[in-house]
């Protein structure tokens, strides 16, 4: 399979249509749930995908050091190659990561007027024209309605579609049926499309709680599968 073909029939396409077409650019998008349950897998497939579409994508890592993130990368571009039959891998991964930076910043030890600052600096003046930044493992130690904002002015102003995958970091906190914990809910006003996953027999459920005005749940026509780790249509077989 082409490069082009594979983009075409990826399950990402059904993930576009069941929030009205995608995300878009100067929104923020939200993926959460309970510790391990497959938020990075989520966000580094959906950044892969948008790097088939010859994307450039910013992954900014918070939990995970640089070459930890880059081996989810290449476990998921492997997966993808293997199931879809992609043909001439190895060029079109060559092709791609050059569309790709990976940066790595300790939450605790950064406010976010810097990592704004640091995107700013490699988008307009390293020339590094992104078109989705990607916030791995962002954790709410309270409420962080300002800082969303912030990111949000930054999206707006630079035209990029953003994702963040996002757990409480109380362990303790409360989490619904469908993976969102109390303190992600009281952000819910400064989110366009929250997405929570839930374990469910043999694979992950991808349950849409908030689509732009919408709130609502509604579980997707999708499913991860926890072995490849790759986000599937419902007709998918785990065992490919």
């Amino acid at each position: 399979m082409v490069k082009e073909e594979l983009v075409k029939r990826s399950p990402l396409r059904i993930f576009e249509q069941s929030i009205h077409g995608g995300l878009g650019k100067g929104n923020l998008g939200v993926i959460t749930s309970r510790k391990g349950v497959g938020k990075t897998a989520c966000l580094v497939h959906m950044a892969t995908d948008k790097l088939f579409q010859d994307q450039h994508v910013i992954h900014v890592s918070f939990s995970q050091n640089v070459s930890h993130v880059i081996s989810w990368y290449e476990d998921i571009f492997a997966e993808i190659s293997r199931k879809r039959g992609l043909d001439k891998a190895r060029e079109v991964h060559d092709e791609i990561v050059k569309n790709r930076i990976i940066v790595n910043f300790n939450q605790e030890h950064v406010e976010v007027d810097q990592i704004i600052t640091s995107l700013h600096a490699m988008i307009v003046d390293g020339g590094f024209k992104a078109d989705a930044v990607m916030f791995d493992g962002y954790r709410l130690y309270g409420s962080e309605a300002e800082d969303l904002g912030k990111i949000r002015e930054l999206a707006q102003e630079m035209n990029l579609e953003v994702w963040f995958s996002i757990s409480a970091a109380d362990e303790s906190a409360p989490y619904d049926h469908y993976g969102v914990s109390q303190p992600v809910q009281t952000l819910i006003d400064n989110i366009d499309v929250l997405i929570g996953l839930s374990f469910e027999q043999d694979h992950v459920c991808l349950n849409l709680v908030k689509d732009r005005d919408e709130q609502m749940v509604k579980q997707m026509s999708l499913k991860l599968d926890p072995k490849s780790l790759l986000i599937m249509g419902e007709e998918e077989s785990l065992d490919d």
